[in-house]
């Protein structure tokens, strides 16, 4: 099962109570950056050019604590930077499930052996590891050799340990369909708990520009990809629908209110992917005074070519509970 039922069942609820209420607007992941400082220069991530005197700084564990519970949203995505750089991590994440939220830790692994004391199980807490494909494709979307080896011993000792752990691929031009295939029967070999998978987006900064899939080199991409999966024992951490719209066979507009970001810099707008709005003091005034109108598909040249989970994702959970059949497409997809 790619998303544990206690948080179907939580982020359903939630969402039931936003209409009830009207909210036309609601988050359903915070994108939390406790740092932006990273051991690695992924060729498709932006982050790490950020100043040094950014890279210097760090949320505390409260500032943490009271982003999540301003913002509402049921599941926090715990990123960065390398979130296990942080001295305070360990207490940023014990918060957060106490709070009952549903913790994803993302982690690009090289730490993550020396540091699994500092944690325990728990059914809201999941190791959301990147892992961009097989080893050698891993090792080179992250420019460092090994990388791909420590991960999957991270892994190993992560579920022996009775951890929930997770994988985040992000996918870009060249990527062969026929080893993604293999990645996903390593990754259901080691046992992880899900898998997420999603186009890159091309940040400006990012070390290398040619590699960002346009939105009909995705939808090819995704077809070819995906179109082995049914009947396979792959577990995708995604809403059913958000596969579909990879492979282009749903439309959807990007909701970027649907996982707010929130990092040293305060609240990112209009999404975690990039900041043209600059940054709210609060989420309440980044809810309020975002001009969302214009930004997503033939809104914004920055959006023309985004598919990325994080701004997608929401809408198709959001179309999982628009019709009955939807409902019963993604409860058949959680219960496969």
């Amino acid at each position: 099962m790619g998303i544990p039922m206690k948080q179907v069942v939580a982020v359903g609820r939630y969402i039931a109570g936003q209409k009830l209420r009207r909210v036309k607007r609601y988050p359903l992941v915070l994108m939390l950056e406790p740092l932006f400082r990273c051991n690695l220069e992924c060729m498709g991530c932006g982050k790490i050019q950020h100043p040094e005197s950014v890279l210097d700084q760090a949320l505390t564990p409260e500032q943490c604590w009271a982003a999540a519970e301003e913002c509402g949203a049921p599941m926090v995505s715990v990123c960065g930077g390398e979130p296990l750089i942080h001295k305070s991590i360990d207490r940023i994440v014990a918060g957060l499930v106490e709070r009952g939220k549903f913790v994803y830790l993302c982690t690009n692994a090289i730490l993550l052996e020396r540091k699994l004391d500092l944690f325990r199980p728990d059914d809201h807490f999941s190791f959301n590891i990147h892992l961009d494909g097989v080893a050698e494709r891993h090792d080179a979307s992250v420019q460092r050799e090994g990388v791909y080896r420590t991960a999957v011993a991270a892994i190993r000792e992560a579920k022996k340990r009775g951890f929930r752990v997770t994988t985040n691929s992000t996918i870009f031009l060249g990527h062969d369909p026929a080893d993604l295939h293999r990645f996903f029967d390593e990754m259901t070999a080691l046992g992880v708990d899900g898998m997420t998978i999603s186009p890159g987006y091309g940040y400006e900064k990012a070390p290398v520009q040619d590699q960002f899939l346009h939105k009909e080199q995705t939808r090819a991409l995704f077809r070819a990809v995906l179109g082995p999966a049914a009947g396979r024992p792959w577990h995708f951490n995604h809403s059913p629908l958000y596969l579909d719209f990879l492979k282009g066979e749903r439309d959807y507009q990007c909701t970027p209110w649907g996982s707010p970001n929130f990092s040293v810099l305060g609240w990112q707008r209009p999404c975690y992917l990039f900041s043209e709005g600059g940054y709210a003091r609060t989420f309440r005034e980044l809810m309020e005074t975002t001009d969302w109108d214009r930004y997503g598909a033939g809104r914004h040249p920055k959006c023309e070519d985004c598919m990325v989970h994080s701004g997608y994702e929401p809408s198709a959970v959001e179309d999982s509970m628009a019709s009955l059949g939807n409902v019963v497409r993604s409860l058949r997809s959680t219960f496969r």
